[in-house]
């Protein structure tokens, strides 16, 4: 495919803004037939599926599959498109913003490296189990399969990190194939799912139609949880003595943190939550023992160790929670199992009692059987049990020594907890020491508060997150906690969040290190720091101030305080906090690989 040049000469460049180019371009006349309104094309039938799904906002980077579609999204005022300054930041935008509002969040891309730039975002996307649909422009029909330019086979691509993907061959298929796409993210669990589209389908012209609903032979998720299975948890749950409430994300994707409360007040159970599940279960409420797994609190884990009776719900057993499968199965104890997902259910750990169903669905089920339920909890069993956790609680395991001398990065959390609790706050994280001490120090009482990549663990996704949700919550504050290393993974967006007016607040805990590769090799690799020291670091006041936002350089404990306040009282400006943290601060607890939860490192005196 070769692109030309217009002659400058005939048509010379013109100092005319984009508002007057887009009015000069809407008034001129429009060639219509007198019988019947002409048929939209491929293009024009995509935006119109879009703002019948209801899309307020669109992240993409344009390029020469995908100019149809783009000439279309210039004709229309409904959707917002966002241009980003790289495809992964496209898709991770759009992958917060359905994180914090629970709408399917939608990017926009292009054939070849668009596609391949993508592929980070729509695999964080997948491990985590969010709504997005994502559209691929292609090479024309006739070109697939012959190495065109700009050409990858994006169907199998990403066929392993997608719930589904189309490749729409024919335009007449687009409005329904979107139709299914935009389904098929939000049922059941949800999950991306890629359209490709090639250029001549998204030129050719068709009748538009757009049905109100669509019916799959194939695709019919569960909601409903089997009633006799109800009855049996409900039944095991009353006799329990020493039970337990562990949650993940799905209880927040599910919208049914409400249930979940509900329930644990009903019993007066513990309750947990993965990293994914923050602020399902509130962290100011007693029940509420932290989260657990590798970096959870000694209370969380070792209750789930030695409880008789485990109710998971929307959480999958994975390894960063119960460490080696061997160490768990060594306790013997019964365990109801609840997920959306029936391949979920007893994937990595043998469950008794297997309920498959919406999680909302089945927590409103449980709470309505146990309140008909003629039997009551144990409660002399349950006093006891509850004695033994809050001796644990009394290991006090996130307790840190504070310094006057060097910041350390859980005062800096700590201090915006302080700062936020009682504010529309959301937060950001990416990857790494600083992604755990967030994890454990801000204190989540509301869901979709806590937005960071879990199941892949992608460095990067911050900034982008921090951008999706500002648009999506424009009069909440939004802070992205992050490190040196990850924010240089996107930094680039910097200059999205000037051109669209994303205030957002970027805290950045500079220990120098890439964090937890540095823990890692102090712990198991006899103190040999193979290539994780960062020597060569950017003045990041400097370069946010060059990106036309605010830079604060935090070099002692006594300014963490007044340079948060600072960023927070700055509301319409992007602010860059580089605060310089002790290098040699680890995360703990700490669970080793190859451990069980139970054998946690408490602290370096551990070691």
């Amino acid at each position: 495919m070769v692109f030309r040049q217009r002659n400058s000469q005939r048509f010379p460049i013109m100092d005319i803004s984009p508002t007057e180019m887009k009015r000069a371009a809407s008034a001129q006349p429009i060639q219509s037939s007198a019988s019947s309104p002409p048929e939209p094309n491929g293009s024009e039938i995509l935006v119109k599926c879009l703002q019948a799904e209801n899309v307020k906002f669109l992240w993409g980077y344009p390029g020469g599959a995908v100019l149809y579609i783009y000439d279309a999204l210039y004709k229309q005022e409904t959707i917002e498109h966002v241009l980003v300054r790289h495809e992964q930041a496209a898709v991770h935008a759009a992958d917060g913003y359905s994180r914090a509002t629970g709408e399917v969040g939608v990017a926009l891309v292009t054939s070849g490296p668009g596609v391949t730039n993508a592929v980070t975002g729509i695999a964080t996307a997948y491990m985590d189990s969010i709504p997005m649909v994502i559209i691929t422009g292609q090479v024309p029909t006739h070109a697939i399969g012959l190495d065109a330019f700009q050409e990858c086979d994006t169907v199998g691509i990403t066929r392993p990190i997608v719930k589904h993907n189309f490749l729409v061959k024919d335009v007449r298929d687009l409005a329904l194939t979107l139709k299914k796409a935009f389904h098929i993210a939000r049922t059941g669990r949800p999950g991306p799912v890629v359209v490709d589209i090639p250029k001549d389908v998204s030129m050719a012209k068709a009748p538009f139609y757009y049905p109100e609903r669509v019916e799959m032979r194939s695709y019919n998720p569960v909601r409903k949880g089997h009633g006799g299975q109800i009855r049996k948890a409900v039944q095991l749950l009353l006799a329990a003595k020493r039970p337990y409430i562990y949650t993940g994300g799905g209880v927040v994707l599910g919208n049914a943190s409400a249930e979940l409360r509900e329930l644990a007040d009903l019993l007066g159970y513990p309750v947990t939550n993965t990293l994914m599940g923050l602020g399902a279960m509130p962290a100011s409420d007693p029940k509420f023992l932290g989260m657990l797994g590798m970096h959870g609190t000694y209370e969380a884990n070792m209750t789930m160790q030695n409880c008789d009776v485990l109710l998971a719900v929307g959480a999958r057993f994975d390894d960063r929670v119960i460490g080696n499968p061997k160490h768990f199965a060594s306790v013997e104890r019964k365990i109801i199992h609840v997920d959306i997902d029936p391949s979920s259910i007893s994937k990595r750990v043998r469950v008794d009692i297997p309920i498959v169903g919406d999680v909302k669905d089945v927590l409103q089920e449980l709470i309505a059987q146990i309140r008909e339920a003629p039997a009551k909890p144990d409660v002399p069993s349950i006093s006891a049990w509850w004695k033994q956790i809050n001796e644990w609680r009394k290991k006090d395991c996130l307790a840190f020594k504070n310094s006057t001398e060097v910041i350390k990065p859980q005062h800096v959390v700590q201090t915006l907890w302080e700062l936020t609790k009682d504010s529309d706050a959301y937060i950001t994280s990416d990857v790494g020491q600083h992604q755990m001490w967030a994890a454990q120090y801000y204190r989540f009482d509301q869901p979709r508060r806590w937005i960071n990549s879990g199941g892949l663990g992608t460095m990067g996704v911050g900034l982008p997150y921090a951008m999706g949700i500002k648009l999506a919550k424009p009069d909440a504050d939004v802070f992205c906690i992050t490190g040196e290393g990850s924010i240089q993974m996107c930094i680039q967006e910097l200059s999205t969040c000037l051109q669209y007016k994303t205030p957002v607040k970027i805290i950045s805990l500079n220990n120098r290190y890439l964090g937890m590769v540095r823990q890692w090799q102090q712990i198991d690799y006899g103190g040999r720091y193979s290539h994780s020291y960062m020597d060569a670091l950017p003045d990041f006041v400097k370069l946010a101030e060059a990106y036309g936002h605010v830079g604060l350089k935090v070099e002692k404990p006594s300014d963490v305080e007044g340079a948060l306040r600072e960023a927070i009282r700055l509301k319409d400006r992007t602010v860059f906090l580089d605060i310089r943290t002790d290098p040699t601060e680890n995360v703990w607890p700490m669970v080793q690989a190859g451990k069980g939860i139970s054998e946690m490192l408490l602290g370096s005196e551990d070691l």
